[in-house]
């Protein structure tokens, strides 16, 4: 049986690093790249009727897929397969859904590496998706 493993990207260094570290590390692996669009919350979306009708969800969609494109011929350039999925709502948990859902061994995401008051100002999806996932998480550092 091949392993799978999930690999969280988003349009940053750090996202990258994952991708690669993945490819290297896990040449057997079968490897998805997921990019979530986060949705608005509160007054923007208290108005919307659908999601599509939420300010900028359309560019940040087509953002998405651009971003699994640039995932997909990575894994090219590696001579590696690399399925794709875009999904919408809160990153961290809509990672740790997808990878549960779709038996998943592992995932690997990315991190800024923020310490102290960057941290708990501004979040942190990889320390989410840490604490919230069943499988093993890799937290990869780009340097």
């Amino acid at each position: 049986m091949v392993r799978k493993t999930l690999v969280a990207i988003d349009d940053s260094p750090q996202a990258e690093a994952a991708l690669e570290y993945a490819l290297e590390e896990f040449p057997e692996s079968a490897i998805t790249a997921i990019h979530v669009v986060r949705l608005p919350e509160g007054y923007w979306a208290s108005f919307a009727t659908s999601e599509a009708a939420l300010p900028g969800y359309e560019n940040a969609r087509e953002r998405g897929e651009e971003v699994v494109e640039a995932a997909v011929r990575s894994g090219a350039d590696t001579d590696r397969e690399i399925e794709t999925a875009v999904e919408k709502g809160k990153p961290a948990r809509e990672i740790v859904d997808y990878a549960v859902e779709n038996g998943f061994e592992q995932i690997v995401v990315g991190s800024h590496g923020r310490r102290g008051v960057g941290r708990v100002m501004l979040g942190s999806v990889s320390e989410r998706v840490v604490r919230r996932a069943p499988m093993t998480v890799i937290v990869v550092r780009e340097q």
